[in-house]
């Protein structure tokens, strides 16, 4: 049975807990699904974990920053993830391919990376939330219109990368996110035409912020 209850503003269903302002937060640890192999989210389907929270097997990798690593979840194009904790290890995290949808899902402790845009598309990432990182959060490895919204991110070495020495075009939208502790920035970038618009943000302790970003657009936001 579906248990739900509210707090101030505040929605706790299952283990995961989604404040008023759509950010996501595990409400405690609770016991996890061992994932052995990748969940493939088919093309115009929707995932929700109700806030499940899954762990990946040995057969998909250990969370480490070895490249060879599979992702928990595939989300093919035009499909939905939504309400899933992902704890430690979480190997590659989730891959996209095309328009993706997530919402309201949580990385515990990221693995190599939380989300990797594998092919071109539309990718939205709307509530949420992700925490230690080693190196970056999210990796953008196609040309892409990159939105991050409502999400909280604290300690990474990036929140957004895009892959390293490639020039296509990335356009990455941040809104109404909380971001922390970054040790290099929140957005890193080698192509002269990829550009950033921050808004509504609240960030601090970033690095230089933007690194390699040419064109940068900011409104109404709040270092602290």
């Amino acid at each position: 049975m579906k248990m739900m209850k509210r707090l101030a503003g505040t929605v706790i269903l299952s283990g995961l807990l989604v404040c008023g302002f759509g950010q996501a937060l595990p409400e405690k640890a609770s016991a996890a699904e061992v994932v052995h192999k990748t969940i493939v989210v088919e093309k115009g389907q929707t995932y929700d974990g109700k806030g499940k929270r899954l762990i990946a097997g040995p057969e998909l990798g250990d969370g480490s920053q070895r490249e060879d690593q599979k992702p928990i979840f595939k989300v093919e194009n035009g499909a939905t993830l939504k309400n899933v904790v992902l704890g430690a290890p979480a190997a590659d995290g989730v891959h996209t391919y095309g328009n993706a949808s997530i919402s309201n899902v949580v990385w515990e402790d990221v693995g190599e990376d939380a989300l990797t845009v594998k092919s071109e598309g539309n990718v939205t990432i709307n509530g949420g939330s992700a925490r230690l990182a080693a190196d970056k959060i999210f990796q953008i490895n196609k040309a892409s219109t990159f939105t991050v919204k409502n999400f909280t991110a604290d300690q990474g070495g990036k929140f957004i990368r895009q892959l390293g020495g490639s020039t296509f075009k990335a356009v990455v939208n941040i809104d109404n996110c909380t971001i922390t502790n970054m040790k290099e920035a929140i957005f890193r970038t080698d192509s002269s035409t990829s550009s950033v618009t921050m808004t509504n943000t609240r960030y601090s302790k970033v690095g230089k912020k933007w690194i390699g970003v040419k064109h940068i657009t900011e409104r109404n936001n709040h270092e602290f």
